[in-house]
């Protein structure tokens, strides 16, 4: 064993060595010199063999310490909510109220051949009430002191979160409501009013079936002349083909809107050149009912025409009572809680003949 008692002795012991330990294919980089006596510590573990490992066999660092935490926020994508843009929404009553009536006025009457003593001929009014059912709902936030902590050091505002996503739920559960009501209560959707007129089949296509996946453009235009013209006749000539006009439907039918036919003209031109007030409005409930989208029309893809307003008065509209009721902050031992609520009517149809459907595109 060799021993050099100064750093001189074993820098020019190296210096005469380093050409064996390089032909023996040791090629040690920056190395100066022998470890000189002083400078050694613990020379049972130097020479001789290694003793059993006190620890677990490990030759790294902890992973956290090699992971980047992204500080940009991604947010989850959810379908949008549409069924109020669709047929607009309006405020009706408050939390405190149970059930809404919605007068209808229908006049009645007859004539009679004149005579100067007859008293013949009555003028009356019938009046009616439907009757609608509010549906409350609420979800509840609730935070304590360490997950806001733990969840500062990943630089997210918890409790904002938290709001947001209690909005973002409601919001979520009112939509659906506007599309389907609530059941056992008098409170209906704009897909499943019973009041609704029954639903149209489309044309069978060229290719095969009814639906617009492999149909024509003319075809696809054809399915919605038809729909149009049901509408008219079912509003007795109150409308006609300017009229204002909605149409849903599901985002992958309007896609197929795009179709063109010989003369490159588009179902989209051509709606918008025969029916001027035509507006399309999408909304993932008018699509076929599937795994991927669950809120879908068990009947098929859907659509609707609905005539906006018939003689001044509004076809149809979502209707709530309150949007959003944030109730007291509860505050426990290392933690609170609030109650968030708000309630709807569903959708609120006043004129049924003003809208007419196809299923099956």
């Amino acid at each position: 064993m060799l021993k050099f008692n100064t750093h001189d002795e074993a820098q020019r012991a190296f210096a005469e060595d380093r050409a064996l330990h390089e032909s023996q294919g040791i090629i040690v980089r920056g190395a100066m010199a022998y470890l000189p006596e002083p400078f050694k510590h613990n020379s049972q573990l130097a020479y001789d063999a290694a003793p059993a490992l006190q620890g677990d066999p490990n030759s790294s660092i902890p992973s956290l310490l090699t992971t980047y935490v992204d500080p940009e926020t991604y947010e989850q994508l959810y379908t949008p909510n549409k069924i109020a843009e669709a047929v607009g929404e309006k405020k009706k009553g408050d939390w405190t109220t149970d059930t809404a009536m919605f007068s209808l006025i229908e006049q009645t009457g007859e004539v009679t051949s004149y005579g100067d003593r007859s008293n013949n001929g009555r003028a009356g009014v019938n009046m009616n009430w439907p009757q609608f059912q509010q549906y409350r709902y609420q979800t509840i936030v609730e935070y304590g002191e360490l997950e806001m902590e733990r969840a500062g050091l990943a630089k997210i505002n918890y409790v904002s979160e938290l709001q947001r996503s209690a909005t973002a739920v409601m919001t979520k559960f009112e939509n659906t409501m506007y599309a389907f009501g609530v059941q056992g209560l008098q409170n209906y959707g704009l897909l499943n009013n019973p009041f609704l007129s029954a639903a149209l089949s489309p044309a069978t296509k060229v290719a095969g079936g009814t639906a617009w996946d492999n149909a024509t453009a003319n075809e696809i235009f054809d399915d919605v002349k038809t729909l149009v013209t049901q509408l008219i006749s079912q509003l007795g000539g109150l409308i006609d083909k300017s009229a204002k006009l909605t149409l849903i439907l599901g985002p992958s039918r309007e896609a197929l809107m795009a179709a063109t036919n010989s003369f490159n003209v588009n179902v989209a031109d051509l709606l918008k050149k025969n029916y001027p007030g035509l507006r399309i409005v999408t909304a993932v409930q008018y699509e076929a009912l599937s795994a991927g989208n669950p809120q879908g029309n068990s009947a098929g893809n859907l659509m609707q025409l609905i005539a906006d307003s018939v003689e001044g008065q509004q076809t149809v509209y979502s209707a709530f009572s309150e949007k959003l009721r944030a109730h007291p902050i509860i505050v426990d031992l290392s933690s609170w809680r609030q109650k968030r609520s708000a309630g709807a009517w569903g959708t609120i149809l006043r004129v049924p003949v003003a809208v007419a459907q196809m299923v099956g595109i």
